[in-house]
């Protein structure tokens, strides 16, 4: 059974950085591709950040590029989201997902195939 469980958010002051994990369990995950995506109050979900188990090649969306870095643990089968210069804006509920179809599209949620339960970040002003 494939899981992937987030953690490491939290309530943090504009400006101030939180280093999200996501561990993977359940199957081999070196054909596929892992995602960060978010979701605000009342907002469709939004690409954040993706990476490739195998190459480690990065993709970020416009708004995070510059503050926010994905990494990959291959040995603890753990990606994670550091995420710097935090903005209000920044605010959501933050998912990882991995998905094999990722090539297709990595900042579509569809082409991922297991979601984690997600963890919040806040950001006050």
């Amino acid at each position: 059974q494939v899981q992937l469980v987030e953690s490491g958010g939290g309530l943090v002051q504009a400006g101030a950085s939180l280093r999200l994990s996501c561990a993977a369990s359940g199957r081999t995950f070196s054909n596929y591709g892992m995602g960060w995506f978010r979701q605000a109050p009342g907002k469709e979900r939004e690409f954040v950040a993706a990476i490739t188990w195998s190459g480690g090649s990065t993709y970020y969306a416009a708004s995070v590029k510059g503050r926010f870095t994905i990494s990959k643990d291959n040995a603890k089968n753990t990606v994670y989201l550091q995420m710097n210069s935090l903005k209000p804006e920044d605010t959501a509920v933050y998912c990882c997902a991995a998905g094999v179809n990722y090539r297709l599209g990595y900042g579509l949620p569809r082409n991922y195939d297991y979601w984690g339960q997600g963890t919040q970040v806040t950001v006050s002003s």
